[in-house]
């Protein structure tokens, strides 16, 4: 039995996001969250309260146990950028792209 959650048109680059995803993917549930807790950067704690969530959803399931939970897959993908300009020199701009990711955990039982 799996648990899910997602997150949604979060501001950070999905390029940095996968940078914590890719250390804490196939760890079991705590092992993962003290990782993530001791890791100095944005990703970490965004991460953190989505891993969290998803482990809320599973204690909501009666035929889950909690204490065995891992994570199966944890995936960011790309969402919608916010288009920017910057001046640059001799009157010309340059577009500056404010990424956002949209982020999915899903946990199963070991």
């Amino acid at each position: 039995m799996e648990a899910k959650a997602i997150a949604r048109q979060i501001r950070i680059s999905p390029q940095k996001a996968r940078l914590v995803a890719d250390l804490i993917r196939g760890k079991d549930i705590q092992t993962a969250l003290n990782t993530l807790r001791f890791m100095p950067k944005k990703a970490a704690r965004i991460l953190a309260k989505v891993v969290e969530s998803a482990l809320a959803n599973a204690s909501q399931t009666e035929s889950i146990d909690v204490d065995t939970l891992y994570i199966k897959k944890i995936f960011i993908d790309g969402g919608p950028m916010l288009k920017r300009i910057m001046p640059r020199a001799q009157g010309r701009a340059t577009r500056v792209l404010k990424r956002s990711s949209h982020i999915t955990v899903v946990l199963d039982e070991q």
